[in-house]
């Protein structure tokens, strides 16, 4: 009598496979197997299969079937740009707010600051913005009587040594037909040069107003590291825009003769730091 196999004699009894060529019946390989090796094999490959088929429906094929997935990266990356184009709107919004302090300086309207130094330092918000840039008498009286009052002088050299020991590029090469002179209201000087010579930057940094006023016609300033600032009027043409880093040596405008207050080509030339007026003569060679 036969007798009966149970599922254990089933799963450990052996088998061997073999392989032979179909012409000559030659035998090519064999492998022997139980049905138990064959389950544990099926059951890895099985679970391989599962977790590659979950991991691939997680990321490659969700990016390529499912809307869910792609609506979730455009919503990021909203987000993100909303994030910068409010930081963006943030610094535009006070550069816009210092190149106005500027143009009020330029102009001679000081009469929205609290203290007019502090227009060109950007520590205070005018407390109205002008109407126009272009100053009235009452104003330019104030500018005259604050000039004269010397308050716009740098009372001592000692504190700015940091200036004097940095080399300054000459913006441009002529002789000084007016110096620097506070008392009377000059606050720069005009250096002569010939018609179409390029203006060159003193120094690396930011511009901060390229544009046309009516007193002192084409202008353009740029922001330099410590707080100092250089204005270059009076000129033909301007070559660079705001938000523009130039570099030391760099050709910024041309020399002109453009607005009200001149009288022939030339460069006005001023400088400026923390809000005071310096002589340019002392820091830049010309």
């Amino acid at each position: 009598m036969q007798q009966k196999k149970t599922l254990s004699n089933w799963l450990a009894t052996r088998y061997q496979l073999v392989i032979r060529n179909e012409e000559n019946f030659a035998e090519k390989t064999s492998m022997a197997f139980t049905y138990s090796k064959v389950i544990f094999f099926s059951l890895i490959l099985f679970t391989g299969l599962f977790i590659m088929s979950l991991f691939m429906a997680k990321t490659i094929l969700a990016r390529w079937f499912d809307p869910k997935h792609e609506q979730l990266v455009l919503n990021q990356q909203l987000l993100e740009l909303a994030n910068k184009v409010d930081s963006l709107g943030i610094e535009v919004e006070r550069k816009d707010q210092f190149i106005s302090n500027l143009q009020q300086v330029l102009s001679g309207d000081t009469s929205n600051f609290k203290d007019p130094a502090e227009a060109l330092r950007g520590e205070n918000q005018p407390l109205n913005r002008p109407a126009d840039l272009h100053a009235s008498s009452t104003d330019s009286v104030f500018r005259k009587e604050f000039e004269r009052s010397g308050m716009s002088v740098i009372p001592t050299s000692s504190k700015y040594r940091e200036l004097q020991e940095t080399f300054f590029y000459s913006p441009i090469s002529g002789f000084i037909s007016d110096q620097y002179d506070v008392k009377k209201g000059h606050l720069g000087v005009d250096v002569v040069a010939k018609v179409n010579e390029p203006i060159k930057c003193i120094a690396d940094g930011t511009v901060v107003f390229s544009s046309w006023t009516q007193d002192s016609g084409y202008v353009i300033m740029v922001q330099h590291r410590g707080n100092l600032i250089s204005s270059y009027k009076h000129n033909a043409q301007l070559l660079k825009k705001v938000g523009t880093f130039v570099n030391g040596g760099e050709i910024i405008s041309i020399v002109g003769n453009s607005g009200e207050l001149t009288n022939g080509p030339h460069l006005h030339f001023e400088l400026w730091y923390n809000g005071n007026s310096l002589n340019p003569e002392e820091f830049v060679t010309f």
